[in-house]
């Protein structure tokens, strides 16, 4: 016990500079006068402000399923600007796959579609 209050007594002296080593203390490296950091508030690195998430996931995300496949569409025609239309973003750009689920053989032929629509003016290149 009487170990203990000797330890502490010595480390204090030694952080406010009373032991008279030329080492500098680790609390005087960069830190300021803000003391040394803790752990993050959040429980885990990373953690938002909201903290940790107890009990699992707050929503469900359901898995996407590619639009061409589930209605057996096999080819992507240019000339459909509805359906073209909403594969392409507000700005007039494609959106990617993990974006609308499509599957990449069907986003490849989407893009081109989108592509030949844009060069005969079915559709925009850019909304400025």
């Amino acid at each position: 016990m009487a170990d203990e209050t000797t330890n502490t007594a010595a480390s204090v002296a030694a952080t406010e500079g009373g032991s008279g080593s030329s080492a500098p203390s680790p609390r005087s490296e960069g830190s300021g006068d803000r003391g040394p950091r803790g752990p993050r508030p959040g429980g885990r690195p990373g953690a938002g402000p909201g903290g940790p998430r107890e009990g699992g996931r707050k929503f469900f995300r359901r898995k996407k399923v590619c639009k061409f496949c589930v209605e057996k569409i096999d080819s992507v025609n240019y000339k459909d600007v509805r359906l073209l239309g909403q594969f392409v973003a507000e700005s007039g750009k494609i959106v990617p796959r993990r974006l609308t689920g499509v599957c990449t053989p069907h986003q490849r032929r989407l893009a081109d579609a989108i592509k030949q629509a844009r060069n005969i003016a079915l559709l925009p290149f850019s909304t400025r």
